[in-house]
């Protein structure tokens, strides 16, 4: 998979959320920034991107996924936020 196919299946299935994905063949990182965040524990923020791509996990064609979330206020001060 590339990281742009990535990208698009999480923005189909998570609304209103912000992602940045990096890595290449079935390892990825991904950073996601949105107010679906907001009031989630950090264990339910990685289960709804887990959740997401979960599909894709079972069948293979993802392998290693590395997870950071943030709400829009907590992503002014990422240290992943290169236009902060």
């Amino acid at each position: 998979m590339q990281p742009s196919e990535v990208k698009a299946l999480l923005e189909a299935r998570i609304d209103d959320c912000e992602f940045h994905i990096q890595g290449e063949g079935c390892n990825f990182q991904v950073v996601a920034v949105g107010a679906v965040f907001d009031g989630l524990s950090p264990v339910k923020r990685q289960q709804l991107i887990y959740g997401a791509l979960s599909e894709e996990i079972a069948s293979g064609a993802l392998h290693a996924v590395s997870i950071k979330t943030y709400t829009p206020a907590q992503w002014q001060s990422a240290p992943e936020n290169t236009s902060a």
